[in-house]
């Protein structure tokens, strides 16, 4: 089962994510989804919150990549190690484009229950995100 379940993570990463393919999320993830992420306000919940979530972040950083480092499965959960690169191309967290390069990573780990994920637990670097498109000054040390 758990190489199963990495292969329903990967294509939400490779067909979601990288590729934008929509009608994938409604495969992929449940009625109920439950998405936490410090990053945002409010959960995420339920395939079209997460059609909505990602839809932003791509329309953001059109050309954006990610790469799975590290998978690891056991039982239920899937733990992903993650990075991804974009360029800051649109409206991203109140911040207009500022054509600004973005690299950086994240892990997540995932539930799944009958082939479809439940739940994501995601922790990514916001901080670094806010710095590389200019919300966040970088101090600089003398």
């Amino acid at each position: 089962m758990s190489e199963e379940n990495k292969a329903v993570v990967r294509r939400l990463f490779d067909e979601v994510l990288d590729g934008g393919d929509y009608a994938a999320v409604d495969e992929l993830v449940t009625a109920d989804y439950h998405d936490h992420d410090p990053a945002n306000e409010e959960d995420t919940r339920g395939p079209e919150g997460v059609k909505e979530e990602i839809g932003g972040y791509r329309a953001a950083l059109p050309d954006i990549r990610f790469t799975i480092e590290h998978q690891v499965a056991e039982g239920d959960r899937v733990a992903t190690r993650f990075s991804f690169e974009g360029t800051h191309q649109g409206d991203l967290m109140g911040v207009a484009a500022t054509g600004n390069p973005v690299s950086l990573g994240g892990i997540v780990i995932h539930r799944l229950a009958d082939g479809r994920i439940v739940e994501g637990h995601w922790n990514w670097d916001t901080l670094g995100l806010l710095r590389q498109i200019g919300a966040i000054p970088v101090e600089q040390v003398a």
